[in-house]
């Protein structure tokens, strides 16, 4: 079995990391390893609800702006004790992502903005080279 394709909980309470293709069937699967992990922590629903669509977004940005042909991308979920970090990283630190309001007939382009409203805190971390990580932040106390 290919261990860097399989799911790896580092800490059974604080960490979920996992390695998925670059394509939309990699970030459903984001998704869903995500909403799983968050059930089985028994997270607050808000909390859960709000960090599904961000892991919905930052996977499907890194699935689809992050992507270069056989390279995959890296979803982790850290649980701390004030705050729910979701991590996307991919291999196109050169493209790092914009947020510029989309024209009013666009079908695509407001993502980002779905992130801000949604993450308490998010950004961009270059390295180490060719890669760059996308995060959102979640306080859990603000969430009940």
């Amino acid at each position: 079995m290919n261990q860097e394709k399989s799911t790896q909980l580092l800490s059974p309470t604080e960490q979920f990391s996992v390695l998925l293709s670059s394509t939309p069937r990699g970030a459903r699967l984001a998704r869903l390893l995500a909403t799983e992990w968050m059930r089985t922590r028994e997270m607050p629903h808000r909390v859960t609800e709000a960090a599904e669509h961000l892991v919905a977004e930052l996977a499907a940005n890194a699935a689809t702006h992050g992507r270069l042909p056989g390279r995959d991308f890296r979803l982790v979920l850290q649980a701390r004790r004030k705050t729910l970090r979701i991590e996307a990283t991919d291999t196109r630190g050169d493209d790092l992502p914009r947020s510029l309001p989309p024209a009013l007939d666009a079908e695509s382009g407001r993502g980002l903005l779905l992130v801000e409203a949604l993450a308490d805190r998010w950004g961009v971390e270059l390295g180490p080279v060719p890669r760059k990580t996308v995060w959102a932040e979640l306080d859990l106390l603000l969430h009940p």
